[in-house]
């Protein structure tokens, strides 16, 4: 008898708790967001979201409409400009799908951690986006730009982030989380990638930018922007920005010159790369200790020289290692001498090799690391020479 009501009351039961999709949205109902500009506009903050055109972006030939659109408000907080912006969308504005978030240079220098809270509260946004500062500009110029080669500019701006720093190094990917325990680490201050809008802007947000064989108007990422907490206090160079990268043992590959004997370049693509970073205590006073190690190949040579000699070879070594060297001091300098600011976790470092030390200076750590010993080496290997040996410049010499 029992068993006639007990398979009922199972079912009763998981009807009640399987609800369905009781949160869903069409998708005719959502504006799918990609991107987000912030700036500031006196003391209020003015939000720039760019959201997908479905129908252009879906479309086999281009139609008259750009593929994406750009909706702006101005209000006392984040939150109201985004809630605002229904004002002007027919669609709730939907930021699960945004791939990049750009913050203005006069808001970044001003500070983040407002937005910051934001963005990491707000539980539509996943934490997989990149950031970065719009530099000399603000974020509703650099938004507003259409992109060759990707309909959708901000898939463009967060791919070309990816490429660049795997292949060429001056920039580097950060994520929300990334900045925000930067933020709060005692041992390293945060770094974000610039992004510069080369050419005039007006071109640039006409649908023909995409058009042309030579784009008229351009969006660059450009060097590394240095933060003190939550503050923009300048930035680092090209070669400065490489260094960084090698410093926290993030270069994957990258493409560097150096010069022959007689005249000329030699130009070499680095194929493998690895940092690390020792700190150390010797009589009270702290140090810092890098070691890199490096393999490299040749990938072009415009001058004579035989690379078929083991010497010669053994001075291009020399004359990476020495190149590498200068960059990464170059990068090390600009942090002590005129920004007074640990980016590279050197903090972290001796916080973990010696913690009692770490205790007496982490609330000064700034000033410690203004003036600490940093002694860098490197270990440069030339694995392979190209599919050609020996230069026809220098059979053309003899």
């Amino acid at each position: 008898m029992k068993r006639k009501f007990i398979l009922p009351g199972i079912v009763i039961v998981l009807s009640i708790l399987v609800t369905g999709c009781w949160n869903r949205r069409e998708l005719n109902d959502i504006a799918i967001e990609v991107a987000i500009g912030i700036d500031k506009s006196g003391d209020q903050y003015r939000v720039t979201s760019q959201v997908v055109d479905p129908g252009e972006v879906a479309a086999k030939k281009g139609g008259d409409r750009t593929p994406v659109i750009t909706f702006h408000a101005t209000a006392d907080s984040l939150f109201e400009s985004r809630r605002k912006m229904t004002t002007l969308s027919s669609r709730k504005i939907y930021a699960a799908h945004v791939r990049i978030v750009v913050i203005g240079e006069e808001l970044a220098r001003e500070g983040i951690r407002g937005i910051l809270d934001y963005l990491a509260r707000d539980h539509e946004h996943r934490p997989d986006f990149f950031l970065v500062v719009a530099k000399g500009t603000s974020a509703e110029n650099v938004l507003k730009i259409i992109t060759p080669l990707e309909k959708i500019p901000a898939n463009k701006l967060y791919s070309s982030l990816q490429t660049s720093e795997r292949a060429w190094a001056p920039t580097t990917s950060v994520t929300l989380d990334e900045l925000i325990s930067d933020i709060v680490s005692k041992g390293k201050q945060p770094v974000l990638t610039g992004l510069e809008v080369k050419g005039e802007q007006e071109a640039g947000e006409s649908k023909e930018n995409a058009q042309k064989i030579d784009t008229p108007t351009q969006l660059k990422f450009s060097g590394i922007g240095v933060f003190k907490d939550d503050k923009l206090i300048g930035w680092l160079n090209e070669p400065e920005s490489k260094g960084y990268n090698y410093l926290i043992n993030n270069v994957k590959s990258t493409v560097g010159h150096i010069s022959c004997p007689d005249g000329g370049k030699i130009v070499l693509e680095a194929i493998r790369s690895k940092t690390k970073v020792k700190a150390n205590v010797k009589n009270g006073e702290p140090g810092i200790d890098i070691r890199i190690k490096m393999e490299v190949n040749v990938g072009e040579v415009q001058c004579g020289i035989d690379l078929m000699k083991p010497d010669t070879i053994a001075e291009l070594e020399k004359k990476s290692e020495q190149r590498v060297i200068s960059i990464v001091q170059q990068s090390i300098h600009k942090a002590q001498k005129e920004y007074g600011v640990d980016i590279f976790g050197f903090g972290e470092a001796m916080h973990r090799s010696h913690p009692k030390y770490w205790k007496e200076v982490e609330e000064n750590w700034d000033r410690e690391f203004a003036d600490l010993p940093v002694q860098v080496k490197a270990d440069v290997k030339v694995r392979r020479l190209g599919s050609v040996g020996e230069s026809f410049l220098k059979k053309e010499k003899e």
